[in-house]
């Protein structure tokens, strides 16, 4: 083995930003023979803003440079490898030198995403070296009782990372109450906001840690299958499942007696889902894995009692899974030792929007919204000012600048009228319009409702229609008050989640920016100049040179001048579409 190790992230991040082309070009180099060095592959560490990565692991440490795309490659190995030189401009990380992003990774107390960026995910051997199956494994060579490992989740805190915060124990300890010949273990991979690249991530990255996951759950309640339900849109995701658990088969550690443990019968497939937003509901997610429409049912029944084909059934999500091997390694108490008093441990957060470092971050539940956006999301880019965070998927809440020192826990968030939800955080700075934010997010609820609630599937529809009016400059006085009224309605009357938090969006919006809602209502103006039919394009006379791109370009000829004199826009004209704005390269379009 040589001395020198360089590793790709090769998640799909790293892939659309040209990572397979950068591992390419190393191969390459390292075939040519004038630099000698094994070459390995990993996946996503967090850092998507400074994709592709290339960690360098030699006799002195670790370095990461970032954004290393193929026409860098061999001016790093240059300087690295030949040279003994670092090129510092490059670093983002470092073990003994300091990078430009040092802070992203130090700032983070990871538990779920512990191995991901740190192993090649298709490897089981590099999987267990960081600990994978050692949890299981302590669970057979300890005879801890299925009770025993119950409680260990319970003392912990673990509450369940896909939205509502059910404590993971609880809901252990119901699906263990009922006897059944058969009993399934469901992990859902489909939540379909931006939380759902966390999931994705953690299946790319860190496979084995979800099994073993598993695994611990159908001891603890007697479970026979498992299925980890993975919406198709994650090729690379199901793949590297796919290999985890075709390993984890071959060393037994799927199969009859796992472990030695007598009837510890256990095996997972990976039921591919069609990516509909519904899905992510326990009920609809088990129709849609019978081959049924993914519609959700009423409860009680709950699935622990009935669920896939009428079987007791407990679904958790990816991140919930990661976090239990830790703990039972690691004790309930360690893991506790983090966050607030109803809120332990840590939570994956997917950041993107106007953030300066998007990507994955995991952080101690307690922490603040604004040392998340600046000390670890590095701030709002071109440093803008940061104007609102939408917190917990499409159906969460946003919370506003004001609420900077929300602390992250479950109660704290929904006190603001947001969501935890499963990890998905969308900065936005002040060029954001909050109305057609609210538009913006309502129209994928929408698109995603199911249609069996006619609240949920009538309602949001109205709603929808509303919030189009408003943007197009045709709201009307009491306006804000049927969106109130009819977000009441579809809260206090849908089925499931998704209808029930479809609102949010709205209602948050409505809270924290009624002042925006009756400038466009009232005024016919958009605060933002965001909403096209309430902006008057009008030519700035001390900017405008008469170059005649802005009239060669609109639409309707609502433009004139002469080359060189100072143009006009025939209001009665104009159609509103920004194309002069666009086009001019003078500055010369004032937005009123």
């Amino acid at each position: 083995m040589e001395k020198t190790k360089i590793i790709v992230g090769l998640g799909s991040c790293g892939i659309a930003a040209g990572a397979n082309k950068t591992y390419n070009k190393l191969l390459e180099l390292k075939k040519s023979g004038k630099y000698k060095f094994e070459l390995g592959k990993t996946s996503c560490i967090g850092m998507c803003y400074n994709e592709p990565l290339v960690e360098i692991v030699d006799s002195n440490g670790s370095i990461i440079y970032g954004n290393v795309d193929e026409s860098r490659v061999e001016n790093i190995l240059n300087k690295h490898l030949l040279n003994n030189e670092l090129k510092k401009d490059s670093v983002v990380y470092g073990n003994y030198f300091e990078g430009s992003d040092q802070s992203f990774l130090d700032d983070q107390v990871k538990i779920a995403l512990r191995n991901c960026g740190y192993i090649d995910p298709e490897n089981i051997e590099e999987a267990e070296a960081k600990g994978a199956y050692s949890a299981i494994k302590k669970i057979a060579n300890d005879k801890l009782s299925q009770d025993q490992v119950i409680q260990e989740i319970l003392d912990s805190g673990l509450r369940g990372r896909g939205g509502a915060g059910f404590p993971t124990g609880k809901k252990w300890q119901f699906a263990k109450m009922y006897q059944s010949d058969e009993k399934y273990v469901i992990c859902n991979a489909d939540e379909g906001d931006p939380g759902a690249f966390m999931d994705r991530s953690l299946l790319e990255g860190d496979p084995h840690t979800v099994i073993e996951g598993m695994l611990i759950c159908a001891y603890s309640i007697a479970g026979t299958s498992g299925i980890i339900y993975c919406r198709a849109e994650y090729p690379l995701a199901i793949k590297r499942l796919n290999i985890a658990i075709n390993q984890a088969r071959e060393k037994a550690y799927l199969g009859k007696n796992i472990f030695g443990i007598k009837d510890f019968n256990f095996d997972i497939y990976v039921k591919e889902g069609a990516g509909a937003f519904v899905c992510g509901e326990e009920t609809a997610l088990i129709a849609s894995i019978e081959g049924k429409r993914g519609m959700p049912t009423k409860r009680p029944p709950f699935p622990a009692e009935s669920g896939l084909w009428n079987k007791p059934t407990n679904i958790n999500n990816v991140e919930t899974f990661s976090n239990i091997p830790w703990i039972i390694s690691n004790g309930a108490k360690k893991f506790a030792s983090y966050g607030t008093e109803k809120s332990k441990g840590t939570k994956v957060f997917a950041l993107t929007g106007k953030i300066k470092h998007g990507g994955l971050v995991e952080v101690p539940m307690g922490i603040t919204v604004h040392d998340i956006i600046y000390k670890l999301g590095g701030g709002i880019q071109e440093n803008k000012k940061f104007k609102v965070v939408q917190l917990g998927g499409p159906s969460g809440g946003c919370i506003p600048a004001s609420l900077d020192n929300t602390i992250i826990d479950y109660d704290s968030v929904n006190a603001t009228g947001a969501i935890m939800g499963s990890g998905g955080m969308v900065v936005m700075d002040e060029t954001t319009c909050m109305v057609d934010i609210a538009r913006f997010f309502l129209s994928f609820t929408v698109k995603e409702s199911c249609g069996k609630c006619t609240f949920c599937r009538i309602g949001t529809k109205r709603m929808l229609e509303i919030l189009e009016r408003i943007c197009d400059g045709e709201g009307v006085d009491g306006d804000i008050e049927k969106l109130e009224e009819l977000s009441i309605q579809i809260k206090e009357n849908s089925l499931c989640g998704l209808g029930q938090t479809a609102p949010n969006p709205v209602l948050t919006t409505i809270k924290y920016f009624r002042n925006e809602y009756e400038a466009h209502i009232y005024d016919k103006k958009c605060p933002a100049k965001v909403c096209k039919k309430l902006i008057t394009y009008k030519i700035n006379e001390e900017n405008c040179t008469g170059c005649t791109v802005c009239a060669k370009n609109c639409p309707v000829n609502a433009i004139s001048g002469e080359r060189k004199q100072i143009h006009f826009i025939d209001q009665d004209l104009c159609i509103h579409c920004g194309v002069c704005y666009t086009k001019c390269n003078f500055n010369a379009i004032d937005l009123l």
